[in-house]
């Protein structure tokens, strides 16, 4: 197997493909070019390989893989075939830079270092969607996604019974993995209405034709109803109730040091509701992570069915000819075992760009791979349409915050857009919106459709915030010391 070549003038290593992200697209994507003979590294932000959904796979104990389910589990097999002299795998490495000439720069053991590549491939994987409804910048609230990860990486569960409220599989398959550890749950709040459930019918006879999925979703509504939890389902005009005791006074954090969740109200079918607890648990779907082909200025669209910005892509994952793929989640939401077959599929270009194989070798082994793709994928037309997230709970009130880190609301974005402002880049300006630690990512989507929404345009009129690296924080220190 061939290893990594030396660049004398810089003193840096160069791979045939470097891959930023160890989940199943990162891991497929690994295995496949290292068995056509390219040096491959893989670099990871986490401490272990797995990405989110395989999280903490090399340390589960059988009782956790357990709980957790055999998809979890499954992960294991991805993680095994890392293990191979042609993969460097570098644990640790947070990526904050990434240019069109193949160069990425990152973060390992406190130091800023560096790296070129014949082709790369992000699997930078998806990101919770905002969920930004009254008070969900109060303790006490969470992401599922978050709760998720706790679970996973540190077998951590509420002590409390937890009330799990949105849309999406990933709100029932967290609930099925409390009910298998035993976590109580107090009510599952689900916004998924009669109406979308009408506009999935018209995609029924793709997800027959993904029927595993589909009875993987039947089993855990039946566990939690075998539970006994208590389901509400319609649920409209959700917002968090905080203590009672706490100063009612200014908003977000400043306010919500003193204030703590109580409760979750609603409206479920015409009906109000209010459900105490300490810990309650938001979800509604997940979307693309694209600050990297954000800030390598490649080209996105708005997407209606999944109400989120896609990279353009070739048919192998390739981006705007640089040599630069994107697979998984993060090029579209597509699920685990899809994101394994577009990992692979990227990798086979990728041998085939830098002339290991030809380009009919390439078709030859690409065809049962988009052959398994295809059948991986029936099912997500009528996934989107099902869990459709819900305008009010995208495009929020005014008194809502949007902007969490510089706590900015709605009412605020709409105000300035009244002053003429176009697009995000120039909330920053008036609002430091977009600007905090996370750098838009929490708020960038809320922020463009709020934009659209008091303009009366498309979001692709609106655009997206500018990325620019560094893609994660970086400090002085650690640059000097390159």
């Amino acid at each position: 197997m061939n290893g990594p070549a030396m660049d004398m003038t810089k003193n840096v290593d160069t791979f045939d493909l470097a891959i930023v992200g160890s989940g199943p697209a990162g891991m497929a994507a690994a295995t496949t070019a290292a068995s056509l003979g390219l040096s491959v590294v893989v670099l990871d932000e986490q401490d272990a390989p797995g990405g989110q959904i395989y999280r903490s796979i090399t340390q589960a104990d059988d009782a956790q893989r357990a709980r957790l389910g055999p998809d979890y589990a499954g992960g294991a097999r991805l993680v095994a075939a890392l293990k191979h002299d042609a993969i460097r795998y570098e644990p640790g490495a947070a990526v904050w830079n990434v240019s069109r000439d193949r160069r990425i720069d990152y973060l390992r053991s406190g130091e800023s270092r560096q790296l070129n590549a014949r082709r790369i491939l992000l699997c930078a994987g998806a990101m919770e969607r905002p969920f930004p409804v009254p008070g969900w910048d109060l303790p006490g609230v969470m992401s599922a996604g978050a709760a998720q990860i706790a679970l996973k990486s540190a077998h951590l569960v509420p002590a409390d019974p937890v009330v799990l409220a949105g849309c999406g599989p990933l709100l029932l398959l967290l609930a099925s993995q409390y009910l298998a550890a035993g976590v109580p749950i107090r009510a599952i709040v689900d916004t998924t209405s009669s109406d979308d459930y009408r506009r999935a019918l018209a995609h029924v006879s793709s997800a027959l034709m993904g029927w595993p999925f589909v009875r993987k979703g039947l089993a855990m509504l039946r566990m939690i109803r075998r539970a006994g939890v208590a389901h509400y389902t319609g649920a409209a005009q959700l917002a968090i109730e905080a203590d009672e005791g706490g100063d009612a006074s200014g908003t977000g954090a400043s306010a919500a040091v003193s204030r703590v969740a109580r409760a979750l109200c609603f409206v479920s079918h015409g009906k109000a509701q209010r459900i105490e607890s300490n810990l309650i648990l938001l979800h509604q779907g997940v979307v693309p992570n694209t600050q990297f082909s954000w800030a390598l200025r490649v080209p996105h669209r708005w997407d209606d069915g999944q109400l989120c910005w896609l990279p353009e892509l070739d048919a192998w994952g390739e981006a705007a000819d640089l040599g630069i793929f994107i697979a998984g989640d993060g090029a579209r939401i597509v699920g685990a075992q899809a994101s394994e077959e577009q990992g692979r599929l990227a990798a086979l270009a990728a041998a085939c760009g830098i002339g290991r194989i030809d380009a009919a070798e390439r078709d030859r082994l690409a065809a049962p791979v988009r052959q398994a793709l295809r059948r991986l994928t029936r099912i997500r037309p009528f996934l989107d349409a099902l869990y459709r997230p819900k305008r009010e709970h995208r495009i929020p009130a005014d008194d809502v915050i949007v902007c969490r880190c510089e706590e900015v609301t709605a009412g605020q974005l709409r105000s300035i857009v009244a002053l003429g402002v176009q697009g995000p880049n120039q909330t920053k300006a008036f609002s430091r919106c977009g600007m905090g630690p996370c750098q838009g990512r929490l708020c960038g989507l809320t922020v463009s459709e709020v934009i659209a929404d008091r303009r009366g345009v498309a979001v692709d009129q609106v655009g997206y915030y500018r990325i620019r690296p560094p893609i994660k924080p970086v400090s002085i220190g650690e640059l000097a010391g390159n």
